[in-house]
């Protein structure tokens, strides 16, 4: 089946919802990518590799809206199978879920849902956080040696949700002794420790405000970037990118996550940390390892017997035409 399908849900909204439900007649199940912008997003691609691969007539649907009340209602049908929740809707969504897993309710934002079928029939709603898993998986996946980020500090650059799924992350697995986050909007910052301190790791988090704070810092193992690929403008922007470069120069040098790769992996911030020695992983790591984690939840199966390897290839194959580009 293609991995293209889109249904933008506006004025047209009725004539849309007709449109899907004669698509899905012809699948045996169905999911959706529920959010905005995502045209250019591979997740219908990674997915559509795995349930090839797996031989089923599944898809994932693009389901672009910022109505709640729609998606509720598509949810009920009895082929639906789960979804991927992006922007606006990873928090939203939650007060709509019967059940949370433990990562979801620490971080307090859902991007997968699934469904966990009670033997009387009934379906819950469940919501889960596989970015987490993503993030994890960049770099126990893509660095060889463990000692490059273990039993150091780690720096997040970003306060929205990417930012607080990478701040449960290093300090659940990745063995972060503290963690610097650093962000243009300093009100971010505030809302992301208070929430950490709420959930008991916020003593952890170090905000770095200034150029001169983060020169007398020690040098972090392991960066997740979770910022636009755009160029600095404001001064409170330029002050961002300031403070990032004094962490780059660190003598001792780590490994990056640059988590933005729409519409490019390629970003300013990963040249300019790969110029200054750092090893840098492609936000679509982050992609492949939290879709994977997903389709685990959706189709009951292990990593073990899922087609990661023709994922990674498929994958691959667009950043080259992307790379060209």
């Amino acid at each position: 089946m293609s991995s293209t399908t889109t249904v933008t849900m506006g004025q047209e909204q009725q004539h849309a919802t007709l449109n899907l439900g004669s698509h899905i007649d012809q699948l045996d199940k169905h999911g959706f990518l529920f959010g905005q912008k995502l045209t250019a997003s591979m997740s219908p691609l990674l997915h559509d590799v795995v349930y090839q691969g797996l031989g089923l007539n599944w898809e994932q649907l693009r389901l672009d809206s910022t109505d709640m009340d729609l998606f509720l209602r598509l949810i009920r049908h009895p082929k639906f199978y789960g979804a991927s929740v992006t922007m606006p809707h990873k928090v939203a969504i939650i007060p709509h879920l019967d059940e949370l897993t433990e990562e979801c309710r620490d971080v307090g934002a859902c991007n997968t849902l699934f469904l966990r079928h009670l033997p009387d029939g009934r379906r819950l709603f469940c919501g889960a956080n596989t970015d987490v898993i993503g993030i994890r998986e960049s770099f126990v996946q893509n660095v060889p040696d463990p000692s490059v980020y273990e039993n150091r500090p780690a720096m997040v650059i970003g306060g929205g949700g990417a930012a607080r799924s990478a701040i449960y992350a290093l300090h659940k697995w990745l063995k972060a002794t503290c963690i610097y986050v650093v962000s243009r909007d300093k009100s971010e910052i505030a809302a992301v420790v208070a929430e950490c301190t709420k959930r008991s790791y916020g003593a952890r988090l170090v905000h770095v405000e200034t150029v001169k704070q983060a020169e007398a810092l020690e040098g972090p193992g392991a960066i997740v970037a979770c910022i636009p690929d755009f160029p600095p403008v404001s001064e409170d922007e330029k002050l961002l990118r300031r403070i990032t470069e004094v962490m780059l120069r660190k003598e001792q040098k780590g490994a990056i996550l640059e988590m933005c790769y729409n519409p490019s992996p390629y970003t300013a911030l990963g040249a300019l940390a790969e110029s200054e020695g750092w090893q840098v992983i492609l936000g679509t790591e982050a992609l492949i390892w939290q879709g994977i984690e997903q389709d685990k939840y959706w189709t009951g199966r292990e990593t073990s017997e899922l087609p990661v390897a023709q994922v990674k290839e498929t994958i691959a194959n667009r950043l080259a035409k992307i790379s060209k580009q």
